[in-house]
């Protein structure tokens, strides 16, 4: 059974039909007084404040919304998840070609002489009463580690950031489709009035640099604008004119957007574009944002002891602690859909010394961010996801040392993990070959695990579908199964 696009399929041909636009006269500039008068619903439109399909949630969904917690750069599944101390007494030697054949490196590295197995530097310890093995790089996400599934037999076809991330998100690796907080906002719409349904926010570890991160990625695709995420920006004002300029008298600015409702009308008359209807939507929540964001980011409401567990970093606008706690204020709010993008993790050279900075950066914050959801009975409700887009090699990508190394990209097999919100807790699952090179059980790619993503939410991937270019999309594409075995 497919979802009833009737509806917006018929919102789509009103929109366009001159007659109905003469009949709906007046709409943006009743939509802007509306707005400037009453923190309402907009007034005349069709657009409801739960947009979402009629048919969605398919069934009971465990969880109400989803932090997720993106990686960016491809983190080390050899260093952090996927403990292999055999390869201590490989140190050196030549990955076997039977095992990583040429056609699978990277032009960084295809040109070397020599391809040394580089075990990594790093002890992994059992955590938790499940005994789940860590890197020592994770002391903090460590006692946490009965409510984590690690996946270690992550698969992707994708070897460059770009492609691969955008296959992480949109469930294709040329841009254009639509991301999964669009998708998810399109099928089971908002829970709040004041805030997005769908939050982006950025940012950049302590070491050098990280691959661009691109707005596209929280874009809607082919769906209607209205399902797109809102990025809140990592300095200055979080969003762009959320603030009255200075000086500026309330009735001026009342006055100006009469005007620019004005315009819309016009500018919807000479096109008939039914995205000029988001945008008189998308006013509405702006005005109520101008209230709501200021409060969303004011921490003095919280405890001197939940801002010390997210760590020192928590009061920098843009830190990933900072984040984090933005994460679980909005995640209170009702917003569904929450996407943290953490840029540096590409460490092709010194990726000891890296990589421990990155997890200074990001260890004790994710910790927190779990445990103070545990602590306010959200955490069976909220599904955490901690991904990247790939993983890194096992041969060392330039010279290799007893503590030191580099390792290019790598995706035939990397590690991901779920927490809450149904997910079992305290086990791995898959696995991958003695050099962490291929997966030898329960191949997974990112299809499969956005299936199962979108279960917890309570949703058929094969039946959340959009009709686009003669044919109905899915996050999914063609493919994707739901990974039974990690739920509970």
């Amino acid at each position: 059974m497919k979802p009833d696009h009737s509806e917006i399929l018929e919102r789509c041909r009103t929109a366009v039909n001159r007659r109905f636009f003469l009949g709906r006269a007046g709409l943006g500039l009743a939509a802007i007084n509306g707005l400037m008068g009453s923190p309402g619903r907009l007034m005349g439109s069709e657009i409801p404040v739960k947009p979402g399909v009629d048919d969605v949630p398919h069934f009971q969904p465990k969880a109400k919304r989803i932090i997720y917690l993106f990686q960016s750069g491809g983190p080390s599944q050899l260093d952090l998840f996927d403990p292999k101390p055999e390869l201590k007494k490989r140190f050196g030697q030549e990955v076997p070609k039977s095992i990583y054949p040429d056609e699978r490196k990277t032009t960084m590295s295809n040109a070397q002489s020599q391809f040394a197995t580089s075990p990594s530097v790093f002890k992994f310890n059992r955590c938790g009463k499940s005994g789940l093995e860590l890197s020592e790089l994770l002391p903090n996400v460590g006692q946490m580690a009965d409510h984590l599934c690690v996946i270690r037999s992550m698969h992707t076809q994708a070897i460059n950031h770009d492609p691969a991330i955008t296959f992480m998100q949109t469930g294709a690796q040329i841009p254009g489709r639509p991301s999964m907080g669009a998708w998810l906002n399109y099928g089971l719409g908002s829970e709040t009035e004041n805030l997005p349904a769908f939050v982006a926010m950025s940012s950049r570890g302590s070491g050098k640099g990280g691959q661009p991160i691109y707005d596209r990625l929280w874009g809607s695709g082919f769906l209607p604008s209205i399902y797109q995420g809102v990025k809140f920006r990592n300095q200055g004002s979080p969003v762009l004119d959320i603030y009255d300029p200075a000086g500026v008298d309330p009735n001026v600015r009342r006055t100006m957007l009469n005007y620019l409702g004005k315009l819309n009308e016009m500018k919807f008359q000479s096109t008939g574009d039914a995205e000029i209807r988001t945008r008189i939507a998308q006013y509405e929540l702006a005005g109520k944002m101008q209230a709501s964001v200021p409060e969303l980011l004011d921490f003095t409401q919280e405890t001197r002891a939940t801002m010390e567990m997210y760590g020192k970093d928590v009061g920098r606008q843009g830190s990933f602690a900072f984040n984090c706690l933005v994460a679980r204020r909005l995640a209170e709010r009702g917003v569904r859909f929450i996407q943290l993008f953490h840029q540096g993790w590409d460490q092709h050279v010194n990726l000891p010394t890296q990589i421990r900075r990155q997890c200074i950066d990001t260890d004790q914050p994710t910790a927190a961010l779990m445990q103070d959801l545990k602590s306010r009975g959200m955490l069976e409700d909220t599904l955490i996801v901690w991904a990247g887009e790939f993983g890194r090699t096992v041969y060392s990508q330039g010279t290799l040392s007893p503590r030191n190394y580099g390792r290019d990209h790598h995706g035939n097999c990397y590690s991901v993990w779920l927490a809450g919100a149904g997910i079992r807790g305290g086990i791995s699952y898959g696995a991958t070959d003695d050099y962490s090179v291929n997966v030898v059980e329960n191949k997974l790619e990112p299809h499969d695990l956005n299936a199962t993503i979108l279960q917890q939410m309570g949703i058929d991937h094969e039946r959340l579908t959009f009709p686009f270019q003669g044919r109905d999309y899915r996050l999914t594409d063609v493919h994707g199964r739901v990974v039974h075995d990690i739920l509970r």
